[in-house]
């Protein structure tokens, strides 16, 4: 798979702007429901640095490139949380988790009405905008599509991801207690999705939506 300039900054960047928002949102309700962790920590801030992971930034969309997966992204360093500063741990850590994907969809829903509103097709052949206004279109488009599958995938109820989380806080105590035991296989566990492309067959026909409604 050959990337140029256009593509890597007409995904690239969308692509940087999802997940450092993503933990942004994960990092800002947790200081809002009064755990300071990644306050401290550093971690609500814009600048990337401070949110790449190994895995996750960069071994992770890595394996989707080879398994063929039809869009690649990936995400940024887990926010430290601590659910003992909340006043109520379980319902605590479902809201931090909620908050990533949450932005993420009205990431995606801004990005969608701005591509509807500027794409008039009122720019003429070899006008001197003319490839600033294509780039911005497509940069608009992989940022619906971007932020719409980075906000699906993390809601697989799979531990860390923050469906896991959600999952947890939704299930009675005794229950979440043995759930979140998967989580020290979480790893292997999304590993073995993404090599076997379990996870497009809940994408593909999501992508392949967005896909029409964004070229209408």
């Amino acid at each position: 798979m050959n990337f140029n300039l256009w593509d890597i900054s007409v995904m690239g960047i969308p692509l940087i702007i999802a997940v450092v928002l993503h933990e942004v949102a994960h990092a800002y309700v947790a200081l809002k429901l009064g755990d300071l962790t990644a306050k401290s920590r550093g971690r609500i801030t814009l600048n990337p640095i401070k949110h790449i992971d190994w895995f996750w930034t960069i071994l992770f969309p890595t394996l989707l490139i080879f398994s063929g997966s039809p869009i690649v992204f990936g995400a940024a360093k887990p926010v430290p949380v601590d659910p003992r500063n909340f006043k109520n741990p379980k319902r605590g850590m479902l809201w931090v988790a909620l908050a990533g994907p949450v932005t993420n969809f009205m990431i995606a829903a801004f990005c969608f009405v701005l591509l509807k509103f500027f794409n008039l097709n009122l720019m003429l052949e070899g006008s001197l905008w003319a490839s600033a206004y294509v780039w911005f279109l497509n940069f608009l488009a992989y940022s619906i599509l971007i932020n719409i599958v980075l906000g699906l995938f993390n809601l697989l109820p799979i531990p860390p991801l923050d469906g896991g989380r959600i999952v947890t806080g939704l299930l009675p105590n005794s229950l979440a207690y043995q759930f979140m035991k998967i989580e020290r296989f979480g790893f292997f566990i999304v590993a073995a999705l993404i090599y076997y492309k379990i996870p497009n067959l809940v994408l593909n026909p999501v992508i392949n939506f967005i896909l029409n409604e964004i070229t209408k």
